[in-house]
């Protein structure tokens, strides 16, 4: 079905793996078109309730974009690279009602960063490095890296790993909060796996309710505290709600029914 990419599905996680692995799983249009149906389709699917996406091998989660891919665009073709794949593949994710956690095994540099740093949080193996080079290229981050970077690290140290266009390694990123955990290599995966397990335990429809009132807080001109008020009086009109509360009160574990 999918030429770049990889999705498999396993108690309730879905996981897209890039499979790109003689590019080091480097993001061209048609591995961005094929990221963007996968995510629509286990965002859709009933039996997903949270969203793995990793790279093939031990060297890369994603090397970046295909250079080669838009080496001679225009002004406009620019523009118009950047605009597309925030809508089909960046911004969606950031968006989508089903949770997504980034599991980082490797390199991470500009699109892949930038993809990484769309996920809801990341988590990275020993071994990874991140990076935003392009400006080394002549160009900058044209996926949301300029905006979701300082909002993650800071504004001091984002401008400084953009104007630098150098990595910082695992370590560095754990504490400057870029990733919540690091794991060993073999292990990323299970964790990523455990972490999504503790997840799904919980309400579906609560969680997605959750994104987009975080979300909303980093929004221009989105009062943050009245989508919290909205979406927190949505939930008391579920099936999620009912259950909940009523297996508290009969002190019990709940089966969410995520409605």
């Amino acid at each position: 079905m999918y030429t770049n990419i990889l999705v498999s599905q396993n108690n309730k996680i879905t996981t897209i793996t890039i499979n790109r692995p003689s590019k080091l799983n480097a993001l061209n249009k048609e591995t961005i078109q094929e990221l963007h149906a996968a995510f629509r389709v286990a965002d859709l699917d009933a039996d997903t309730k949270a969203i793995i996406i990793t790279g093939s091998g031990e060297k890369a989660f994603v090397a970046g974009a295909d250079i080669s891919e838009f080496a001679d665009f225009s002004v406009s073709e620019g523009s118009e690279l950047a605009a597309k794949g925030q809508e089909l593949l960046f911004d969606y994710i950031e968006n989508l009602s089903t949770p997504v956690i980034a599991a980082i095994n490797g390199f991470a540099l500009g699109g892949g960063l930038e993809l990484a740093m769309a996920a809801h949080f990341r988590v990275a193996s020993n071994n990874a490095k991140m990076g935003l080079p392009e400006v080394s290229l002549g160009v900058i981050p044209g996926y949301g890296g300029t905006q979701r970077l300082p909002i993650l690290v800071g504004k001091g140290r984002a401008m400084e790993m953009v104007m630098t266009a150098g990595m910082i390694d695992a370590n560095q990123a754990l504490q400057y909060g870029l990733v919540n955990h690091l794991i060993a290599q073999e292990e990323l995966l299970p964790f990523a796996q455990k972490l999504a397990g503790k997840i799904i335990k919980n309400s579906s429809v609560a969680i997605s309710a959750a994104i987009k009132a975080i979300n909303a807080a980093f929004k221009d001109g989105v009062n943050g505290y009245n989508v919290e008020i909205e979406q927190f009086g949505n939930c008391f009109g579920t099936e999620d709600f009912k259950e909940g509360t009523t297996a508290f009160l009969e002190k019990r574990k709940a089966n969410f029914p995520g409605k």
